[in-house]
């Protein structure tokens, strides 16, 4: 009973695990790590693109308007007159101006 165990794997059982365990790989490659990298590139570039008078959403989700921009700093008026500072890696997202029309 073990002998044709021994022979099967003898004659490239191997090999086939081998091929089995590349092909995980590679669909595990492009579901999950390259499109993350992607997403990772997009949010960067959008952090670097910020300008005055973009609608953004920090990570704590607070929604404001940016008011200035330095190297690695935001501010942001958040309501009439209060504005904040934060980090660049602070902002979120982009938010429609929908949204903050709605809350003032």
């Amino acid at each position: 009973m073990i002998k044709p165990l021994l022979l099967q794997a003898a004659d490239g059982g191997g090999l086939s695990s081998l091929i089995l365990f590349g092909g995980v790989a590679l669909v595990f490659y492009f579901f999950m790590i390259r499109p993350q990298q992607k997403k990772q590139k997009e949010q960067k570039k959008f952090i670097e693109e910020i300008k005055r008078g973009d609608n953004v959403v920090t990570i704590g989700g607070l929604h404001g308007k940016v008011m200035s921009t330095e190297d690695d700093t935001v501010t942001l008026e958040v309501d009439k007159g209060v504005k904040l500072k934060f980090n660049r890696s602070a902002i979120s997202q982009e938010s429609s101006k929908t949204v903050l029309e709605e809350t003032k």
